[in-house]
């Protein structure tokens, strides 16, 4: 008879010591400044899905960290319906970023992506030490996770051009609040590669 172990461990299927973690892209935008983050989140939409396949074909695993919108006996394919209906703001980016079968998703209650979640768990689970996190709001949900993150003591990166906040302004508090306060890297994406981040890109 095998062991538990060893049948646990065939049952990962992407263990590596990184991961993505995409908070709220999956989102109905039906709250009071959704038009003025709705066109910077589609932005960073297309710069989270560029990363996302790149990092997808190294078996990096990808996990969407969700709001429930109060719903706690949802699952991905319950909020994805939800945020994709007619009329809806946040449809383009729901669909462009559709979770596939292979990804993880985690409902998250509050702001941090750690908050009364099990990620804490399913990092562990997967062996995970780098966290490169992406999505909206920036200077809400991502810098919260980034803080959490940080206490746990992950490695993080945050790639500048995959987190939208509702201005310019606020994004550009937050990427130097996570590099000042909490020396996090904010590279541009097509930096970050492997769990691996350079300053400058590679001359040719």
């Amino acid at each position: 008879m095998k062991s538990k172990a060893s049948t646990s461990q065939r049952m990962i299927k992407h263990k590596h010591k990184a991961a993505l973690i995409i908070t709220d892209m999956l989102n109905t935008f039906d709250f009071p400044e959704a038009k003025q983050l709705q066109p910077r989140a589609q932005s960073a939409a297309r710069a989270i899905l560029k990363l996302k396949s790149r990092l997808k074909a190294k078996k990096i695993p990808i996990i969407y960290v969700n709001d429930n919108f109060g719903q706690w006996q949802s699952d991905w394919r319950s909020v994805y319906n939800a945020c994709t209906e007619e009329g809806r703001l946040g449809r383009e980016i729901a669909e462009l970023l559709r979770p596939s079968e292979d990804d993880y998703f985690v409902l998250k209650p509050k702001h941090s992506a750690f908050y009364s979640t099990n990620l804490d768990v399913l990092l562990d689970y997967l062996g995970t030490q780098t966290l490169i996190l992406t999505g909206i709001a920036g200077n809400i949900c991502v810098l919260f996770t980034a803080n959490d993150a940080h206490m746990r003591d992950y490695k993080v990166v945050v790639p500048k051009d995959c987190i939208a906040s509702n201005t310019a302004a606020d994004d550009k508090y937050t990427l130097r609040q996570l590099k000042e306060v909490f020396k996090i890297p904010t590279p541009k994406s097509n930096l970050v590669n492997d769990g691996h981040w350079k300053t400058k890109p590679q001359r040719k």
